[in-house]
């Protein structure tokens, strides 16, 4: 990694002479001559004594010398521990974890298949839900990360990644604690009169825009629109609002202060795992163990 007139610097500096350094370096000593003699023009220093009884390192040439063996030395850690991480990141499956997006699912499924990835690991990244920087995640697969799992059925992420489904999971409703409909096994949609229901605006979530069409059947229902993406701040909100949200069942313990509620309605949403658009060749084959798995178990 050093420049090559440097490094055959040191081979001088080390062996005392040209004709020394030419045989272990495997040139010519017009050669190796030549190149101190450029380095000494280039760094306009002497780093030689030349005399009839040899070579010496001037009081310049030391100092390099010293400097430069100690960057040889880093550059060798360097060289090797970069070595070590690309091979490590060949064998290493990255899986994003937050809050609202937990990566169990995939570990669930891991430890079903991972006999068939001797000498992988997994390493998981957390990350934050963030409505304003969520996309960016997620175009951030197959480089941060090769693996997120979450609820999708957004147009938006959906541009940006592959998605495997493994399930579904019901919109139910949540609520602060203190809220007269908390006590409540089930909701129906006449519960919700006179309330004001958080929900994310139309446009990206077919199942969402469903809830929202069959609610606006009810005008004693007041909408309010949250965030396209939720974070936690919208469940900040519910709880210090009073106000009722959408939400999911696989959220039921994301805030302590809200309790969610099933509704009588049929709105389930997809999960599973979001990866890259190019998928890798590794990620490929943990994909087909996956399904093959799935299927064994449909059978």
């Amino acid at each position: 990694m050093l420049n090559p007139n440097l490094k055959t610097f040191l081979c001088v500096a080390d062996c005392g002479s040209f004709s020394k350094a030419s045989e272990k370096l495997y040139i010519s000593t017009p050669s190796v001559m030549k190149q101190i003699n450029v380095l000494e023009k280039h760094l306009e220093l002497k780093l030689f004594d030349r005399t009839s009884q040899g070579i010496r390192l001037t009081p310049a040439g030391r100092v390099l010398y010293r400097h430069t063996k100690t960057m040889e030395e880093y550059a060798a850690q360097a060289l090797a521990e970069a070595r070590r991480e690309s091979e490590r990141a060949e064998t290493t499956f990255c899986i994003g974890s937050s809050i609202l997006n937990p990566c169990k699912p995939f570990m669930d499924l891991w430890y079903q298949v991972n006999q068939a990835f001797p000498g992988y690991k997994l390493h998981i990244v957390p990350f934050e839900d963030d409505h304003q920087g969520i996309l960016s995640e997620i175009s951030a697969l197959g480089e941060k990360f090769d693996f997120l799992v979450g609820v999708c059925d957004s147009r938006q992420w959906l541009d940006r990644c592959n998605f495997y489904q493994l399930g579904t999971f019901q919109h139910c409703c949540a609520v602060s604690r203190e809220h007269p409909l908390a006590q409540k096994e089930h909701l129906t949609i006449e519960d919700l009169y006179g309330q004001t229901l958080m929900m994310v605006k139309r446009g990206d979530s077919r199942v969402v825009d469903q809830i929202r069409e069959q609610i606006e059947r009810h005008p004693q229902i007041r909408i309010e629109d949250t965030p396209q993406f939720y974070d936690m701040e919208v469940f900040n909100r519910c709880a210090q609002t009073g106000n009722v949200m959408v939400t999911l069942e696989c959220w039921r313990d994301v805030h302590p202060s809200l309790v969610t509620i099933p509704v009588e309605w049929d709105h389930a949403i997809p999960y599973g795992l979001l990866y890259a658009k190019n998928p890798s060749a590794d990620i490929e084959r943990f994909l087909k163990a996956v399904r093959e798995l799935r299927a064994k178990d449909m059978c």
